[in-house]
């Protein structure tokens, strides 16, 4: 039977609770403790299910990560499409900004990025959880690369523009407001240092 990763688990006995809504509540516990500092009981307590039934539905402690950190990340294609529709790559990366601030300082999820705080032990023991997590923040920052090349072969931005640097310029942005956010900063103190970023844009 295929589950909700696209991957094949055990038939038998159909699971005894919403897969995706446990999935949400894991997600969760590794966003406010992160991946290693997360254990089995503490998902167990915060999913309302059992060690067996976590790993009949979902493998490891770290395929269950992984699986959350794709549920966080949201969807490649709608990353995409939001890219596309913004006006400029000003725009989409604003957005972008504007959206961090947002979900960083939410009031019924965690503070700051799943992404900033999954591996922020960094022990050896997660190498490959590490690199899973950069895979993901790599991928959003070539997107938002080819969006502002795209602008820079119309002319709106100058043809000798380090596409790579600015694109890296907004990830370290995001990932220095979720330190922010965990410190207490407010939305609003976050929507400030958004605009005071987006001073930096280079004009055509």
């Amino acid at each position: 039977m295929e589950n909700h990763s696209g991957k094949f688990r055990k038939t038998g006995r159909p699971l005894s609770f919403d897969r995706d809504e446990a999935l949400e509540k894991a997600m969760l516990a590794f966003w406010r403790s992160g991946y290693e500092t997360t254990s089995i009981s503490d998902l167990t307590a915060a999913m309302g299910i059992t060690a067996p039934s976590i790993y009949t539905a979902y493998g490891d402690k770290k395929q269950l990560f992984l699986e959350a950190m794709r549920l966080y990340a949201g969807s490649p294609y709608d990353l995409d499409r939001s890219l596309a529709e913004a006006p400029t790559a000003r725009d989409a990366a604003q957005r972008m900004l504007l959206a961090a601030a947002r979900a960083f300082t939410g009031t019924t999820t965690p503070r700051g990025c799943l992404l900033a705080s999954a591996t922020a032990s960094g022990s050896s023991a997660s190498a490959d959880v590490q690199y899973a997590v950069a895979e993901v923040r790599r991928d959003i920052q070539e997107r938002l690369r080819r969006r502002i090349a795209e602008d820079v072969a119309n002319a709106l931005l100058p043809a000798t523009l380090d596409t790579r640097a600015l694109a890296a310029l907004v990830i370290a942005v995001i990932q220095g407001m979720s330190v922010l956010a965990r410190d207490g900063a407010s939305p609003k103190a976050l929507d400030d240092l958004t605009h005071a970023a987006m001073q930096a844009w280079p004009s055509p």
